[in-house]
């Protein structure tokens, strides 16, 4: 077994224990200090859940990222441990060239993450969240190079683009943090398919984080999954949305030479399709009401769901499956034909389709 494959297997292992540890000290922590959240009309919890959970998610992401760089730049590469093999040690110069990025990454996403605290307290207005987030975004579209390329040589365009899509990721999974489990399951399926992507890539940094980032959803799912302890709130969901956008922006999908097809480009919108028809549908029924789209309601698809008879735990556990049915034909992405990739696409919109019929049906009760 090769020290690469044993990094993969420990990596997401020992920050699934360090999570979990981080996750019962703040639940403790916010309880002490009643940092919770309360019934109300807008929420489906109608008991008092301990908040803050998305500082155990922050600190086992910045606390491994940190190590990670440490030992690469003070023990790798000066070759004071030379028994990892050429698969390991071939991506360390290209490695020390982005520690600059990866520094100014975490800059952005600390940021973030106390905004995050502060409006899981104070209750912010959406616009200077946006704000902040927009500033986010472009610090490490700009700054960081945490942009798409699609061909595109302008890098005024691609950071546009990129920005938009960091947005979004970000606020499609604070919308998904509205039921026990919901976001941080489903940003751990889309994760998996993503590291599956960079893996076939050679991409063994990128890997590694998205290794990182599922050890991180794990640890917090021992607390989140129905019935939550915790719930992870705006400190967690924005942090979980922003670094499913890396992923998804550094993520080479195609690639000539390893044999994908260009189409494969599409894959983070094939696994974010469940998350993005929520996004969107939300938007467009608070829209439609006249609400604005980022005061919170029980309309999102989980909602609906429970109120045809589902328990919590049936609920998260379809949404996992719609999102792995997706993630799974992204996977099969990088190696189908063009006849297959159409295939897939249909398949994508089925999936979503069979969600909009049974939130139909609920309407139709007067659910």
């Amino acid at each position: 077994m090769s020290h690469l494959t044993i990094t993969a297997i420990l990596l997401p292992l020992a920050a699934l224990i360090c999570s979990a540890v981080l996750t019962a000290c703040v639940r403790r922590w916010a309880i002490a200090k009643e940092f919770v959240s309360r019934p109300r009309e807008d929420r489906y919890n109608r008991n008092v859940i301990a908040l803050g959970g998305g500082v155990a998610i922050f600190w086992t992401i910045a606390l491994f990222i940190l190590m990670g760089a440490g030992i690469v730049k003070f023990v790798i590469e000066p070759g004071y441990l030379n028994f990892f093999d050429e698969s390991i040690a071939q991506h360390t110069v290209g490695f020390m060239t982005k520690i600059n990025d990866l520094l100014i990454v975490l800059a952005a996403v600390f940021i973030l993450h106390l905004m995050g605290l502060w409006d899981d307290k104070k209750h912010l207005g959406p616009f200077l969240k946006l704000a902040i987030q927009f500033a986010v975004a472009f610090v490490a579209a700009w700054f960081a190079d945490i942009r798409v390329e699609m061909f595109i040589q302008s890098k005024f365009i691609t950071t546009v683009f990129s920005v938009f899509w960091i947005v979004l990721m970000m606020n499609a999974f604070n919308f998904l943090d509205n039921m026990d489990g919901a976001s941080a399951g489903i940003a751990l399926i889309a994760t998996c398919v993503l590291m599956a992507a960079a893996i076939r890539s050679g991409q063994v940094f990128v890997g590694a984080m998205g290794a990182v980032f599922i050890g991180a959803m794990l640890g917090f799912l021992v607390f989140n999954f129905p019935p939550a302890k915790i719930f992870m709130g705006d400190c967690g969901s924005m942090v979980v949305g922003f670094f499913v956008a890396l992923l998804t922006l550094r993520t080479t999908y195609y690639n000539a030479e390893a044999g994908t097809a260009l189409y494969s480009v599409f894959m983070p919108a094939i696994v974010m399709a469940v998350p993005l028809y929520d996004f969107i549908s939300v938007t467009f029924l608070r829209l439609k009401k006249g609400k604005s789209p980022f005061v919170g309601d029980t309309q999102h698809f989980s909602h609906r769901l429970k109120r045809r008879g589902l328990s919590d735990r049936q609920v998260a556990l379809t949404l996992y499956l719609a999102t792995l049915c997706t993630g799974l034909g992204a996977v099969l992405l990088q190696r189908a034909d063009r006849l297959g990739a159409i295939l897939i696409a249909a398949q994508t919109v089925m999936i979503l389709i069979f969600i909009a019929i049974l939130e139909a049906a609920g309407n139709r009760e007067g659910q």
